[in-house]
């Protein structure tokens, strides 16, 4: 009996043996035999072509290729290409967004406020000029001690005039009214006032029946004496320049603009004007000229403010800063911190509907005052990044994402 037990023993020890090698057998079958699905469903993802990160321009049919650049390439799965939508483009985390702290803004239309700001010289306006002569010959017997810079209003004396010529005409009128031909008396007169006398002379003349052969000649405008020639005992002829008075109720303002902003400004534009003269004051004016010579030595053209001079404080020879606006005129605006210029092209970086970035290619037109154009490539109403679009668009081109085309904007 007690070998019968020990025998139970030794077969229940074997028979347990055999179950374990068995179960190892088996698990070790099962994990052979049986392929793991990850890796099914890896080895079953179909591959669309090679490339490497660094040229995705460039795609191989042939996994050990080389790219262009010496490096090895990898895998694109149509899986992949699924997942990024019709429109390509990148997809960003939200809590990648947050750590970027990217902005997103909205293209706008607007009008943008000062877009240029340049430098000038107060000088005369050249329109308002008046040219001072003797209408007949004679001699200057009296100066009301003018010198040229002074200021003077409108009927201002200038000198005084004897003209004999005159005298003696006066004396012929005054015979022949005597006369008591109203024909003759008529020619006459019609010979005194193209002698260059005034109406008023003629009828002064005619009420005191006394010939006046010195008159006294005086400033038709307010303004300042450029030229004075008018000098006591100085014969003057007929024709001859006594004196040149510039007006000063308007000045003209030449300020140099770069001949690359000269698309910026025209004829009509409003200006407002800043001189150091005058520190929180602000001169308004608008552009009446743009000289058709450009400078050489500072690739500059001139543009021509008039501006209103009250109280005379504007003088010629200030120097003065001028902002000139855009005249009102609407466009597309975007922040310009959310334009990426390449040299080649200028981009942004759309946000799409469904949480994806691309970028678009735009044409630009002006700037000012933090804002720039879009001309073309954008429409009212689409989103731009304008901060952290840098990382965007070099994601863009490593995962080899085109921008969209100026013609595709809606």
């Amino acid at each position: 009996m007690k070998l019968d037990a020990k025998n139970a023993a030794r077969w229940s020890a074997g028979i347990m043996a055999i179950v374990l090698v068995a179960g190892a057998g088996g698990f070790w079958l099962g994990r052979s035999g049986a392929p793991d699905v990850g890796e099914k469903a890896r080895t079953e993802r179909k591959v669309l072509y090679w490339y490497d990160p660094m040229v995705p321009a460039e795609h191989y049919d042939n996994p050990n290729s080389l790219s262009s650049m010496g490096m090895k390439t990898v895998p694109k799965y149509a899986d992949e290409e699924k997942a990024g939508g019709t429109t390509p483009g990148v997809k960003v985390d939200p809590s990648a967004r947050q750590n970027l702290g990217m902005r997103v803004v909205a293209a706008e239309v607007g009008s943008l406020p000062s877009s240029l700001t340049v430098t000038g010289t107060i000088d005369f306006n050249q329109r308002n000029v008046a040219v001072i002569q003797a209408r007949a010959g004679g001699f200057v017997t009296r100066v009301y001690g003018r010198a040229p810079g002074d200021v003077i209003v409108a009927g201002a004396p200038i000198a005084d005039l004897q003209l004999p010529e005159w005298g003696g005409a006066q004396g012929e009128f005054l015979a022949v009214r005597r006369l008591g031909r109203p024909d003759l008396t008529a020619a006459a007169r019609q010979r005194l006032r193209l002698l260059g006398m005034s109406d008023a002379l003629i009828t002064q003349v005619e009420r005191s029946e006394r010939t006046k052969g010195t008159i006294t000649i005086t400033s038709p405008i307010s303004g300042v004496i450029q030229t004075l020639d008018a000098r006591a005992g100085v014969a003057m002829s007929a024709g001859q320049t006594l004196a040149q008075v510039s007006g000063i109720d308007t000045v003209w303002l030449n300020a140099a603009v770069p001949q690359a902003q000269a698309s910026a400004v025209r004829v009509g534009q409003h200006a407002s004007v800043s001189l150091s003269a005058f520190p929180g004051q602000l001169f308004g004016g608008r552009i009446i000229a743009i000289l058709p010579i450009a400078q050489a030595e500072s690739r500059t053209l001139t543009v021509r403010i008039e501006l209103p001079n009250r109280g005379g404080a504007l003088r010629p020879g200030m120097f003065a800063t001028v902002a000139l606006g855009d005249g009102g005129q609407p466009g597309l605006l975007v922040p310009t911190e959310a334009v990426i210029r390449t040299g080649a092209r200028n981009l942004v970086i759309l946000t799409l509907a469904d949480g994806r970035y691309r970028p678009a290619e735009v044409r630009l037109g002006r700037e000012g005052g933090g804002k720039t154009e879009v001309l073309a490539g954008l429409a009212a109403g689409e989103k731009v990044v304008a901060s952290g679009q840098f990382l965007l668009d070099s994601e863009a081109s490593l995962s080899g994402i085109p921008a969209r085309p100026i013609g595709s904007a809606q």
